[in-house]
């Protein structure tokens, strides 16, 4: 699976807004600043946030971005689903709904797989456990695997 710039920096931004005192606004070019992330670009996932509920925003002075849920509410997955859609996706499907024929029979099972570990991580992890430092022990145990160390 590939992460794409826009999840990786939406996940990043909101981690900037849990970390906000008392959830106080946080403006726009202040969260690019801290996380070097282009503002323009950065706007337009604050956006896609704002649709989905994950975070709210005001204008003026006093004004910025902030969650619009607990941290301990937002997981990892609702980001990623914000800005870039359903996880593990084949071909812009869902594995369930797609049918292979032959040899490839058993593919569908290796897919649906795929997104249920995904899932393991994504929907387990709050922002809440990123600021803390407190991760899913199942999380914290594939990550202290040698083997998913490796690039490959």
């Amino acid at each position: 699976m590939r992460i794409s710039a826009k999840a990786d920096y939406a996940v990043r931004a909101t981690l900037e807004l849990a970390l906000s005192p008392d959830g106080k606004p946080i403006k726009g070019t202040k969260l690019s600043e801290a996380q070097d992330i282009p503002l323009q670009f950065l706007e337009h996932i604050l956006l896609e946030l704002k649709h989905h509920g994950i975070v709210r925003a005001r204008r003026g002075a006093k004004g910025g971005y902030w969650l619009a849920r607990q941290a301990d509410e937002v997981t990892i997955a609702d980001i990623v689903r914000a800005v870039e859609g359903p996880i593990a996706h084949v071909q812009s499907a869902p594995p369930e709904s797609i049918e292979y024929r032959g040899n490839a029979e058993h593919l569908q099972e290796v897919w649906i797989a795929v997104r249920a570990s995904l899932r393991t991580v994504l929907e387990h992890v709050t922002l809440a456990d990123l600021v803390s430092g407190q991760l899913p022990s199942e999380v914290r145990a594939l990550a202290a695997s040698p083997d998913a160390w490796a690039a490959r």
